[in-house]
């Protein structure tokens, strides 16, 4: 019986944290620890879960109120859910950990460690909720939680970001609620497993726009070229802890969103959705990665270089076969925790430069002076490039696989070439931060921001290149699960 309200406790917990770190906002260091304490526990919560799940092989539905569905409120931790909130929460608690050692001013805000566990509850209800009008809900309390952190960030042009961010999620919101109403007229359920059963017996006269809307819903949410215009002026403004978060784990959403379009709610239709995301993707692959290589900012290459790796992973779900499926997941799970400590490591850089600012015209040679971030930033390039022993190789290396496997010869030689492209601009900020003399004689200041937090990812980033089989294991299993949606509709419905 306790096991049926573990979809609950990744949402409230971080909830509940959230109202009492206001409450304790006199007291920045206890309000700190607090926060740090209830994303642990937090994290714990959707490890059990996927525990659970992945034990018994079947997934713990949350019938909020008693109501049965389609008329209630459904939370469904299944596989796919837990692997990713688990992933999310991981990521989540790192962040904290790197704002508690941050010298940025806006970490002292009293509203800023609230407003960070309302993203991680978003974030979490948006993976685990059953309900697609509930999944409206979540996301427009993640884009408030996001908006408000970019807007007071220390960056002068915070304030700027979040508007655009705000306006251009404003409009994803108008498409989802469209999309919303378009099923919602032609099926008169929201519920996804309820969708899904009606959708392949019956296409509804609204449906192919409910499609459209939610394709460009989660495109937004995921900044997929060509609605990826705000990406990088949002994550390169917000405060490192935030904006490592958005270009690590926030952006799944969309990548979430896909998967349980092609392997859920629109069967019938996913073929056509599938080749969609493959041209995309490898636009997005090519497209961020020039882009990266041509931008004048770390942090600024790095939201770039987020748009090709995301591209990556449509690319892996436009395959759709079951090994390209588990291979974008656990590309997915490994590009969260190396972008999180490339941009942690990119604000660090930025802590100790004179002024403080990633451009490149400010850090450039500011490394000399820190070299164990500078091996730790060496090793997260390896991973985004994909090369041993980190776990962006395992990515690479099973996505690859499995596009030989699916005989997808084409789209794999572009990616190959946008995993060139990765190496370039990740070597090429290396080389001017650690190696090249610093411009005007300029030196690092004695003081900056903590080391530990991307220290912990590129340690996860080593092991889980050496020891992948784990992680490859549940997401092979997560894909078969995916392969079986008459499952999904039996636990949610019941029958």
């Amino acid at each position: 019986m306790l096991y049926k309200h573990l979809p609950l406790l990744p949402i409230v917990l971080p909830l509940t944290g959230a109202v009492i770190a206001l409450l304790l906002s006199r007291s920045r260091s206890l309000q700190a620890l607090w926060t740090l304490a209830t994303m642990l526990t937090a994290l714990a919560s959707s490890t059990w879960l996927l525990a659970v799940v992945w034990r018994s092989g079947q997934p713990v539905v949350f019938q909020s109120g008693g109501w049965a569905a389609p008329f209630g409120i459904s939370l469904v931790g299944d596989l796919l859910a837990a692997v990713f909130v688990v992933m999310s929460q991981l990521v989540l608690a790192t962040g904290v950990l790197y704002a508690i050692g941050s010298k940025d001013s806006v970490v002292r805000y009293p509203t800023f460690y609230p407003l960070y566990l309302m993203l991680a509850t978003s974030l979490s209800g948006a993976m685990l909720t059953g309900d697609l009008f509930n999944m409206y809900v979540f996301a427009e309390l993640l884009v408030i939680s996001g908006t408000v952190l970019t807007a007071v960030s220390d960056d002068r042009y915070g304030t700027e970001a979040a508007y655009k961010y705000f306006y251009i999620s404003l409009l994803a919101s108008f498409f989802m609620l469209l999309a919303v109403g378009c099923l919602y007229v032609s099926y008169g359920t929201l519920n996804m497993a309820d969708l899904a059963q009606r959708i392949a017996v019956d296409t509804g006269r609204l449906l192919l726009p409910g499609i459209g809307f939610l394709m460009a819903t989660f495109m937004v949410k995921s900044a997929v070229f060509p609605f990826h215009f705000w990406q990088p002026d949002f994550h390169t403004a917000a405060p490192t802890a935030v904006s490592a978060m958005l270009s690590s784990v926030v952006v799944k959403l969309g990548v979430y969103g896909f998967l349980r379009m092609t392997t859920l709610l629109f069967l019938p239709q996913a073929e056509t959705i599938r080749c969609l995301l493959v041209v995309l993707g490898v636009v997005g692959v090519i497209f961020g990665g020039l882009s990266a290589i041509g931008t004048h900012n770390v942090k600024r290459m790095l939201a770039y270089s987020t748009l090709a790796q995301v591209g990556f992973i449509l690319v892996g779900i436009g395959w759709g076969t079951p090994l390209a499926i588990a291979a974008a997941i656990v590309f997915a799970f490994n590009h969260s925790l190396i972008k999180a400590a490339m941009l942690m490591l990119a604000g660090y850089v930025a802590s100790r430069a004179p002024v403080k600012s990633a451009g490149f015209d400010v850090v450039t040679g500011v490394g000399r002076s820190i070299p164990v971030a500078g091996v730790l930033f060496f090793i997260g390039s390896l991973g985004l490039a994909g090369i041993p022993p980190t776990n962006g190789f395992i990515s690479k290396m099973f996505l690859f696989s499995s596009g030989i496997d699916a005989a997808e010869l084409g789209s794999l030689a572009f990616i190959g070439m946008g995993s060139i492209l990765t190496l370039v601009y990740t070597m090429r900020a290396f080389q001017r931060i650690w190696w090249q003399e610093p411009s005007g004689g300029a030196k690092a200041k004695p003081g900056g921001d903590h080391l530990l937090a991307p220290a912990i990812l590129i340690v996860l980033v080593l092991l889980l290149g050496l020891w992948a089989e784990p992680l490859v294991q549940v997401a092979k299993d997560t894909s078969v699960w995916l392969g079986n949606p008459a499952d999904y509709i039996q636990a949610v419905l019941g029958g």
